[in-house]
Parts: structure tokens; C-alpha cells; sequence
């Protein structure tokens, strides 16, 4: 571990590599598991005040799980997630032909509806945080449903803390991020 801030940073992170390889898994991440995305508290607020822009990109199943559970749900774990279609895939995804899971968030944000991307969790896969008192923590996330994305990330040669940048700075700012990077060089020396 190390630190930036008041934050510690797995090295995992940047002795690790990771590109999705969604013709390989499909997309997989937003469909297995027990629960939906992750949520930070402010993003409760502006899935509320983006729903009527960004169901015109969901399906009819995501729909109707958002009407009946709402936006956002409290997890068993106590935090805030995204809600589930029949506790399977998260209720903002949809799926290409090929089968391939979309993120109907970001569709809504790529085609002008919204000015937000997508939950900050999804954004930073399979970078995941965990907020304590005193600082928060930088770890990686290991789900063998991501083997295909560490291998494609090997022989591309990019390092998770490379993959997610435009998350990581979303998160934590350029400045936090240059520092980063600047570790990672030293610490691959």
C-alpha cells in the first residue's frame, strides 16, 4: 500500500493489467453478481433528477424494476445500489444484439440526455473503493469473470491505474492522478 492524500492505494493497482474485453465476457460485470452497482450518496440525488431524461435508453424490464424498487435501493450491506431486473442484471443495463451489455446511463450521457456518465463504482472498474473515517481506500478487485480483461491488458501492456484513468481523475482529481502516475514509474524501476 501507499499513499496520496488521504487516500491508500493497493499496488495492485499499477502491478496489474486490465482491459475489458467485452466480446468476451459480455459485459458480464453488470449482470452477475448478488447485488446492483455500488452508489455514493450524491449519485442517489442525481439518478432521481435524471430518470425521466434516461428511460427512453433502458428496456422495458429495467423500467419497470426502477418503478416498483426505485432509482436506487439500500443493499444488504447497508449501502446504496443500483436496483436489479428479477435479481439478476442492473436495471440501467441493455443489451446490443450480440448480447453484449450497454449501460443505458452512459447511452443517455453519450447521446446529450444527461450530463452524468454513470455511477462512479462502474466507472473505476475494477477499481473499487471503500470510504473510511480517516482516509479511503484504493484497492483492486479480482472476479474471474474479468480473466479475458487481464489477459487482453497483458498483451496490450496497460495497467489498471492506466485503464481507469478518466475515472480515477473524476474521483480524485488531475493533480491526484499525476501523482499516481508518477509513483507507478518509480515503483516499476
Amino acid at each position: 500500500m501507499f499513499q496520496i492524500a488521504k487516500t491508500l492505494i493497493s499496488e495492485e493497482i499499477i502491478e496489474n493489467d486490465f482491459v475489458c474485453n467485452l466480446n468476451a465476457c459480455k459485459g458480464a460485470c453488470c449482470v452477475d453478481g448478488a447485488s446492483g452497482a455500488p452508489l455514493d450518496d450524491d449519485e442517489t440525488v442525481i439518478l432521481d433528477d435524471i430518470i425521466d431524461a434516461v428511460k427512453p435508453f433502458l428496456r422495458l424490464e429495467g423500467i419497470k424494476a426502477i418503478e416498483e424498487q426505485g432509482t436506487f435501493v439500500k443493499g444488504d450491506d447497508g449501502e446504496w445500489e443500483t436496483p436489479l431486473v428479477n435479481n439478476n442484471e442492473c436495471a440501467y443495463v441493455t443489451f446490443s444484439k450480440e448480447g453484449i451489455t450497454k449501460c443505458g446511463l452512459e447511452e443517455a450521457y453519450n447521446s446529450g440526455a444527461t450530463k452524468w456518465k454513470k455511477p462512479i463504482s462502474c466507472h473505476m472498474y475494477p477499481v473499487r473503493i471503500r470510504e473510511y473515517s480517516e482516509f479511503t481506500a484504493v484497492n483492486y478487485h479480482k472476479w474471474e469473470i474479468c480473466d479475458a480483461a487481464c489477459s487482453l491488458g497483458k498483451e496490450l501492456k496497460v495497467p489498471i491505474y492506466k485503464f481507469v484513468k478518466e475515472a480515477l481523475i473524476r474521483k480524485f482529481g488531475e493533480a491526484w492522478y499525476k501523482e499516481l502516475s508518477e509513483v507507478a514509474e518509480e515503483h516499476a524501476k
